[in-house]
């Protein structure tokens, strides 16, 4: 770990840490409270996403569907006219909406092999703006005068990652930068995240063994072509199954790169003094369980 026991976190004059777990649980509410406080800078990994790694896609995606209109086209086509995305870290709907579902184009779909092909240009991007974080936590310091740093990941973190290898380049760089903490929600957490997700099914990132494996048997269980599955039904019934999924490996994450705070220790940690607080507990925590 980045911090050799509590009293060294709580002594250093740059408190570095990266957040992951569900989305849902608390990333982004306590970045946002700390970074409130104006002593800590937040570095969102969905915002870097959609800004540099795949503005491109998520702006071109959309020129598409502009070029089916003969108005618009002719727009585009004369420079008259410019598309963008308007991502910010309240709004990283242009990222989803790119991602899609995947299902029939008369539901608002996409085929399967166009669907594998964005989930793999997120793995990517998602990988590249986790490495730029050692980056984001120089440029903080060295530009905005800021020596405190959080860095907010998406859910996602743990499908491109193996934590029992204790050589993966990915682990390796972040834990060397800020101190992993996940976010751990309980079984009542969970039931409301596949509440809130029933009620507003969003586009999700999946590690390609697990979609490969959850679209075939979608299609066996349902008896129906890829061309007829209802996106919306198709990512609702594979959610509590990407949960189930997650968390083992957000648990061995913990386990070998880092410390574990609770959904509600997280929300009873109102200030940037109880923070310190609640990360000096875990940190004495995880290394009461390591020899």
């Amino acid at each position: 770990m980045l911090y050799s026991s509590a009293q060294d976190w709580r002594d250093a004059p740059h408190k570095r840490v990266l957040f992951f777990g569900m989305s849902g649980l608390g990333k982004t509410h306590v970045s946002n409270m700390l970074r409130d406080g104006g002593q800590w800078f937040h570095y969102s990994i969905d915002y870097r996403i959609g800004t540099r790694y795949m503005g491109e896609y998520i702006a071109d995606n959309a020129k598409a569907e502009a070029m089916k209109v003969p108005f618009l086209r002719d727009l585009l086509l004369s420079d008259s006219i410019y598309i963008g995305s308007n991502i910010s870290f309240e709004n990283l709907t242009p990222v989803a909406s790119y991602l899609g579902k995947p299902g029939a184009l008369s539901q608002g779909g996409l085929p399967i092999e166009e669907y594998r092909r964005r989930q793999e240009q997120f793995r990517l991007a998602e990988i590249h703006a986790l490495l730029d974080t050692e980056y984001f936590a120089d440029r903080a310091q060295r530009l905005y005068g800021y020596d405190n740093f959080i860095c907010d990941t998406g859910g996602s973190i743990c499908e491109w990652v193996d934590a029992d290898d204790p050589k993966d380049p990915v682990l390796s760089e972040l834990s060397s930068r800020a101190l992993m903490v996940w976010i751990k929600g309980d079984d009542a957490h969970s039931e409301e995240l596949v509440r809130r997700f029933d009620r507003a099914p969003k586009p999700m990132s999946y590690q390609p063994q697990f979609l490969s494996r959850v679209w075939d048997e979608y299609l066996c269980e349902n008896n129906i072509e890829a061309g007829d599955v209802n996106p919306d039904a198709f990512i609702r019934w594979t959610y509590a199954q990407a949960l189930a999924h997650r968390q083992p490996r957000y648990a061995a994450m913990a386990r070998n790169w880092g410390v574990t705070v609770t959904a509600d220790q997280v929300a009873a940690a109102t200030d940037q003094d109880r923070f310190t607080d609640l990360i000096a507990g875990a940190i004495d925590a995880a290394l009461e369980t390591r020899p």
